[in-house]
């Protein structure tokens, strides 16, 4: 058993993984701007429940590889890191738990990969059926020029915003509020996030950047047309979707409950959480998780 972060070489890249804990495997996968060291509260959580728990640095981030090609960022290329993980652990199947964009990945691997999952856990950003019309297109229709997901798709341009400083970056997101990421305000981090967290965040995304984590957002368009080839977009396996009442991603992103979209699914809202429900209410998600966890498995 171990928790210093090792490289293992997953699906032609070195990720940077930790795994602790003995029993079925539960696959950790954080989101957008974000490390291994979001699962802080859950990891000791689930390994005193019986499981083994793995933490990565997704591609992009922290101290796994960067790619330079955005396509490496579509979700089907993201997935293939997830079953990777399995194939390097010699396990055949394991529970997936993801946070924003790790939520839509772990939705990736069960629609891709069924078989390799026992079950999943999406926070904050939910499975959704295709639309109409390229998302990025209808963002730019709904929410305008200045929605950070429409910022986001110029290269270059949103890493210099995002960069500039790198601290106020940071905790403006970690506040929810992406408006404020060009105002001249001084944003101090939020209260649920300790100091010494908080500049761990800071001296990764100094030395990293935030291009990595851009190119997620700038394969939206790509994952949607390679959604659209897929005559089936049901998930299969036992899942859960959890979010907190104040998250603002539900006002651009609806959970489709119906058996377009799942065949088992269980829906829960932590009242007063936002989109970082798993670091601001760990006691309430830690119970959600591994009561799923374990119906599950039996």
């Amino acid at each position: 058993m171990t928790s210093t972060p090792r490289a293992w070489r997953v699906n032609g890249i070195d990720l940077a993984v930790s795994v602790q804990g003995d029993g079925p495997l539960v696959v950790l996968v954080h989101g957008f701007p974000d490390l291994a060291i979001t699962w802080r509260h859950q990891v000791p959580a689930l390994v005193a429940a019986g499981f083994r728990v793995l933490t990565l640095d997704m591609r992009g981030y922290g101290r796994s590889a960067r790619p330079a090609d955005r396509s490496a960022y579509a979700l089907r290329e993201v997935a293939r890191d997830l079953v990777g993980l399995l194939e390097h652990e010699g396990v055949p199947r394991a529970h997936f738990v993801g946070h924003d964009w790790g939520a839509a990945s772990i939705w990736q691997v069960g629609i891709d990969h069924p078989e390799a999952v026992a079950s999943l856990t999406g926070l904050s950003v939910p499975h959704v059926l295709p639309a109409p019309a390229p998302p990025v297109e209808i963002l730019r229709a709904r929410l305008g020029e200045d929605f950070y997901q429409v910022r986001f798709q110029e290269p270059g341009v949103a890493e210099a915003a995002l960069e500039r400083d790198v601290e106020r970056t940071l905790a403006t997101i970690f506040r929810d509020r992406f408006e404020l990421l060009d105002g001249p305000q001084e944003v101090p981090p939020p209260d649920w996030l300790p100091p010494e967290v908080f500049a761990e965040y800071v001296a990764h995304f100094r030395h990293t950047g935030f291009a990595g984590g851009l190119r997620y957002y700038r394969n939206i368009d790509d994952n949607w047309r390679h959604a659209r080839t897929r005559p089936d977009h049901v998930i299969r396996r036992p899942s859960l979707f959890l979010t907190g009442s104040a998250d603002p991603v539900a006002t651009f992103m609806r959970v489709d409950t119906s058996e377009r979209a799942f065949t088992d699914l269980r829906t829960a809202v932590v009242d007063g959480a936002g989109h970082w429900v798993h670091q601001q209410a760990p006691d309430a998600v830690n119970r959600e998780v591994i009561a799923h966890l374990r119906r599950s498995s039996s």
